[in-house]
């Protein structure tokens, strides 16, 4: 990208004075069309202003992304959100229950609303997230925009938890990286789409099934077709550069060890997502975990990474998901 710089910037929040002084440099470059990597509770994104062609477009340039695959669109609030979509009255108390947090709604787009046509990706939809990150909230505000945010890596690659992730897979591709620390979360939202009194589960993610069925009084029903009809749908998608085997008692003489609870296999080659079985420890690790045996089997010229066993309750839908799109034949 010609106007981006050699090396991007990188803002480290370690007191408030910094992190004001980053979220008015990040909302700063977003006003001038330019990609700021920010730290969001689930993973980092790549924000532009969603408003401006160009600036959308350059996230699908800096990605390589596909253009028929959307964007989510981060707002403030409710209120916000209303500008660019219908909200039905499920969605309505769907955004009230977990919002701000890790859940992306799916709703029919508003005409005129000013958001640019590539973050729907020529659908009649809109995705929408009003993020918790402190940062990123703060982010919108000083911009006065909504933000179109995919996370901050290349498409089809392992997701950013980290600041040094975003900086190892996009490099001068971005204009600013603004460290926040780890992403909390870990895993991309839950996506939802509702459909008058329907709620359709396109990507399970860090808001749990359970959550939301609580909430809408009924079981999530699954995507009536194979199409694209939001971000993290792709049957080959958060994928290391090793092979990943699923499933595994134990590694192969040859493979790195992607453990869960007890685990069959230890050493410098083996990692645990939770040595105690907690999932939502697991979820915020798998992305991170992912990236540093995918550079122990690079290093030591192993096959590839087997994964352990993850149990499906819970995260366990959001990060069997991720796994299995990890290990899928690449496209």
């Amino acid at each position: 990208m010609k106007d981006a710089p050699a090396i991007p910037e990188i803002l480290t929040a370690v007191a408030p004075m910094a992190v004001d002084r980053g979220v008015e440099r990040a909302a700063s470059f977003i006003i001038a069309g330019d990609l700021v990597a920010i730290p969001t509770e689930t993973v980092y994104g790549l924000a532009a202003d969603a408003t401006n062609d160009r600036a959308v477009a350059k996230i699908f340039e800096a990605k390589g992304r596909p253009s028929f695959n959307p964007l989510i669109v981060h707002v403030a609030d409710l209120d916000m959100a209303r500008r660019y979509a219908d909200f039905p009255p499920l969605a309505e108390k769907l955004a009230r229950a977990f919002w701000p947090g890790p859940l992306t709604l799916v709703l029919p787009r508003k005409k005129d609303c000013g958001l640019s046509l590539l973050v729907s990706a020529g659908l009649e939809t809109v995705a929408l997230r009003a993020p918790k990150s402190p940062i990123a909230r703060q982010i919108i505000d000083k911009s006065g925009r909504p933000l179109a945010a995919p996370s901050a890596n290349r498409s089809g690659s392992i997701s950013p938890t980290q600041a040094e992730h975003v900086r190892d897979s996009l490099g001068r591709r971005v204009r600013l990286i603004f460290d926040g620390g780890a992403c909390s979360v870990g895993i991309e939202s839950t996506i939802i789409k509702v459909d008058g009194d329907r709620a359709v589960l396109l990507r399970p993610g860090g808001l749990p099934r359970a959550d939301i069925e609580r909430i809408v009084g009924m079981p999530l029903e699954a995507p009536a077709a194979a199409s694209i009809e939001a971000p993290g749908m792709l049957s080959s998608h958060y994928a290391p550069n090793a092979r990943l085997r699923l499933n595994a008692a134990a590694p192969e003489k040859d493979e790195a060890y992607l453990g869960f609870g007890a685990m069959a296999s230890d050493g410098d080659a083996a990692l645990n997502l939770s040595a105690a079985g907690d999932l939502v420890e697991a979820a915020a690790n798998l992305f991170a975990h992912l990236r540093s045996l995918d550079a122990i089997c690079a290093e030591n010229n192993l096959s590839g990474i087997a994964a352990a066993p993850v149990p499906m309750q819970g995260l366990g839908e959001a990060i069997n998901d991720r796994l299995k799109r990890a290990a899928a034949p690449r496209l």
